[in-house]
């Protein structure tokens, strides 16, 4: 028997993911990631707060306006709320789409500067038709790499780049559209031009990886780093918002091609009022061609000043609540370039952790 045919839904499911005024809600935080958070908040780590939290975040007043997606983790798309809706349902039912995060982290690679390869090809066609017959209509893979130091070498290009590849060809195969996640980080003092040429180079191997894969681009979305300094460069704060918006804009246009329809942001430690203020600009640029729509896939820049305000209180969660769709509400505008900016400095908080892992 041949195998179906998931073109045309992949590209219906990547179309609505990115369609303008909405983007992604990250909420794929493994539990030893998400214990972090806790720990912040004097919140104990186990399964019924992390299930009360998700809850929070699905049923929070018109999030739906704002977000087009939800990212998973494998816990939470098994979870329900404490009414017994499987989280899954719930979010199909306020027009969500529910996504999947199914890499099973970073392993060293030998001979290389403590850089990593990410894990979990083994076994991902199977997990991915479990997901796809649970309702789920995409997924996220994310691969790391680092600037500086002889980094990125081309052993951990070639080893990230092409398992990426892999990841999105085996999950087209299953019916979901893979979200393709080169991350570079942002440690490191190296310059904003550095920044640039590392990651133009990172996503011309990465699309050209893709291809030789086979991927249907139009059934993909790529979640890339914006181009920043390094986090320890001394000149980092003196780079303004729309100085990043244009090297990032100016190289997508180098290396994307438009039969991808939608740029999925990460933040990478961004605060909340820098993940939004640079995607704004990005989307206010007009002297260079943006065939792809240019919006957000923010975890820690959405959640931050909400998890915080919840505190694991029964009696915070609507304030909780009123944080997120906040600030989904000024991701929304910014990736459609109307984002005016924070009146009392809300979101201002640093969100950089180095290296970070999840």
């Amino acid at each position: 028997m041949a195998a179906k045919d998931f073109k045309k839904e992949l590209q219906e499911t990547a179309n609505r993911l990115c369609r303008p005024g909405v983007g992604l809600l990250a909420a794929d935080e493994s539990t030893g990631t998400i214990g972090k958070k806790f720990v912040a908040i004097n919140v104990e780590n186990v399964e019924t707060n992390r299930q009360k939290y998700r809850e929070l975040l699905f049923t929070t007043p018109g999030i739906e306006k704002c977000i087009s997606g939800v990212i998973l983790y494998d816990e939470t798309a098994r979870q329900s709320t404490k009414d017994g809706k499987k989280f899954v349902d719930l979010l199909k039912e306020k027009g969500i789409i529910p996504g999947i995060k199914v890499d099973k982290g970073l392993i060293p690679i030998p001979t290389t500067n403590d850089e990593t390869a990410t894990i979990g090809l083994e076994d991902l066609a199977k997990r991915c038709q479990e997901y796809y017959g649970m309702g789920i209509r995409f997924a996220k893979w994310r691969a790391v790499l680092k600037i500086g130091h002889g980094c990125p070498s081309d052993l951990a290009l070639q080893e990230n780049l092409w398992g990426l590849a892999r990841y999105a060809a085996i999950c087209q195969a299953n019916g979901l559209v893979p979200i393709v996640e080169p991350e570079i980080l942002s440690d490191g003092d190296h310059s904003i031009e550095v920044s640039q040429k590392v990651l133009e180079k990172v996503w011309y191997l990465q699309i050209k990886a893709l291809a030789e894969n086979n991927v249907f681009f139009e059934g993909i979305l790529l979640k890339p780093s914006m181009v920043t300094p390094g986090s320890t460069n001394p000149d980092a704060k003196k780079v303004t918002s729309a100085e990043i918006a244009w090297r990032t804009v100016l190289a997508l246009s180098r290396t994307i091609p438009p039969a991808i329809p939608g740029v999925m942001f990460l933040s990478g430690g961004q605060s909340e009022e820098e993940a939004s203020l640079n995607l704004n600009e990005m989307n206010k640029i007009s002297q260079i061609k943006r065939p792809w729509s240019l919006t957000f896939s923010y975890g820690r820049a959405l959640q931050n000043t909400c998890v915080k305000t919840w505190g694991g209180k029964d009696e915070h969660l609507v304030a909780a609540q009123t944080a997120l769709i906040n600030r989904a509400t000024a991701h929304s505008e910014a990736s459609v370039g109307k984002y005016a900016g924070s009146k009392d400095g809300a979101g201002s908080e640093s969100l950089f952790v180095a290296d970070y892992k999840y």
